[in-house]
């Protein structure tokens, strides 16, 4: 005999018929259909939502510090690598609204933080909200100065 689509059939004792709950003694799973005797477990429909622990307050709500949790209040910043100063000309007083005036930065909408990605080997006082450390190491190293305003 062939393996055809229509003459597919399961095991033979492999499927058993569905239990029909509350339809009597003789059905196997009359009255209280396997639920017990009344209270919160016994009702119909899902007792309590995912994750209820009775009133108390739940671990999902207990633990929101965890990683992939969104911050309340995060910093943002907007952010430039050093590599970007270098096309400026030295000497010259880097904040963010000379950033904007020479093109480098087109969406000034948070403090400016300056990262470290790149080369620098021009002299620049650099005025911003936060440095990386590599950033205020590579920028004192091109005999510049780092300025954090209050």
């Amino acid at each position: 005999m062939t393996l055809r689509l229509e003459s597919l059939q399961p095991q033979a004792g492999s499927r058993r018929r569905k239990t029909r709950k509350g339809r009597g003694i003789a059905a196997g799973q009359g009255a209280s259909c396997g639920f017990g005797m009344r209270g919160q477990k016994s009702r119909s429909g899902r007792p309590t939502r995912p994750g209820f622990e009775g009133g108390q307050m739940p671990l999902y709500r207990r633990i929101p510090k965890l990683k992939h949790f969104p911050l309340v209040n995060p910093k943002n910043f907007t952010v430039i690598n050093v590599e970007k100063l270098a096309e400026l000309e030295a000497g010259s007083t880097v904040t963010l609204d000379s950033l904007v005036k020479a093109g480098i930065v087109t969406s000034p909408k948070y403090p400016l933080k300056v990262l470290g990605n790149g080369e620098l080997a021009v002299k620049l006082m650099v005025q911003a909200a936060a440095f990386t450390a590599s950033a205020r190491a590579k920028i004192e190293a091109a005999g510049g100065s780092c300025d954090v305003p209050d």
